[in-house]
């Protein structure tokens, strides 16, 4: 990996400015501290993200993402900067400029997040499965693909959520709402068992692609998927039915809006092609192999909803961000539970 500038600077999350002005001067030395104007962007619910710029012009906008507390729980930072410094380099994420104490400063990427109807718009589906496809394609240096996270990740993460909380209104919600412990244990070996035999190829995932994630710049017909912070090598499926989990929102989760199977078809078709190209494969895409991934993609949607569910619960412990954590790993867990029979029960053609 390519050395990365670190800056001795802690950033207060409570009054970014100084701290970012400090950033700065090594960042972009011929800046004028005066001249910096700061926006900030609300839709990091784990971080606090607020960008530098001069004058009107955002397309030299520096980003930075101040890490939320006690997120190190979550995220493996060290592993972040090397997947930025990777992707960078394959052409697949924005530069990183540097790193300092409690965060990153890296590019800005000019376009506009997509919203639950431009998901799912044609001319920009078609553009999200083949940077997908792209994504997936990226190799590991020393060749070797690492096992998939997904289960280990979700393991490690049950270890460590506190059994009571604090507040006792939380506490009481929580008692009510949220399965035990004992059951939330069982799901994640169940899944693990159940989904292990799909045989769905471990690639390089995002792991994240919720709609603030996804940028597009209708310009230049591009779409750009940011924030890496929870990527790893993971089961494509895994990535392939998150992101349709996330196409219900997150501000307003709305589970109606989940795709359904007329959609996913024809966007698993362009993925696949894609896929094919990328990996060199030179057999058409068969309406099997749309089928197949069609059924392990439902199937993993629902690791992506207990992952994100066990993460908020996480979250909802240790997170100051003005976000109501703990209704979204509810949310995320009842629509497992929604959907698990029906979901599970998807034949693979043979």
């Amino acid at each position: 990996m390519a050395n990365l500038r670190r800056i001795d600077v802690t950033i207060d999350d409570c009054n970014v400015e100084p701290g970012m002005l400090e950033v700065m001067k090594i960042v972009r030395p011929d800046w004028k501290p005066e001249d910096i104007k700061f926006k900030i962007f609300t839709d990091g619910i784990s971080n606090k993200i607020v960008g530098c710029y001069l004058g009107e012009d955002k397309q030299t906008m520096v980003l930075f993402r101040v890490y939320g507390k006690k997120t190190e729980l979550l995220v493996d930072r060290q592993k972040e900067i090397e997947t930025f410094q990777t992707l960078f380099k394959v052409g697949c994420g924005p530069e990183l400029y540097a790193a300092f104490n409690n965060g990153l400063a890296y590019e800005y990427v000019p376009g506009v997040i997509l919203s639950t109807t431009s998901v799912k718009d044609e001319k920009v589906y078609k553009l999200i499965t083949r940077e997908m496809a792209r994504l997936h394609a990226v190799k590991p240096e020393d060749g070797k693909i690492p096992e998939a996270s997904v289960f280990r990740t979700i393991k490690k993460w049950l270890d460590t959520l506190p059994t009571q909380f604090e507040d006792a209104a939380k506490q009481e919600k929580y008692s009510k709402q949220v399965a035990t412990h004992e059951k939330l244990r069982s799901e994640a070996a169940m899944l693990e068992r159940e989904l292990s035999k799909l045989d769905s190829p471990v690639v390089f995932c995002h792991n994240d692609i919720l709609l603030a994630n996804v940028i597009y710049d209708e310009s230049k017909s591009k779409v750009c998927f940011i924030d890496y912070e929870y990527a790893s090598y993971n089961y494509q499926a895994f990535d392939i039915g998150n992101h349709f989990d996330e196409m219900a929102g997150l501000d307003v989760v709305d589970y109606n809006l989940y795709p359904d199977k007329a959609f996913q078809l024809k966007w698993l078709r362009e993925y696949l092609i894609g896929w094919h190209e990328v990996t060199n494969n030179k057999e058409p895409v068969t309406d099997k192999d749309v089928e197949i991934l069609y059924a392990k993609a439902n199937k993993f949607a629902l690791a992506g909803h207990f992952f994100w569910g066990v993460w908020g619960l996480i979250q909802a412990h240790i997170s100051v961000i003005d976000f109501d954590y703990l209704e979204y790993a509810i949310i995320r867990l009842n629509e497992y539970f929604n959907k698990k029979d029906e979901f599970l029960a998807i034949p693979l053609p043979q």
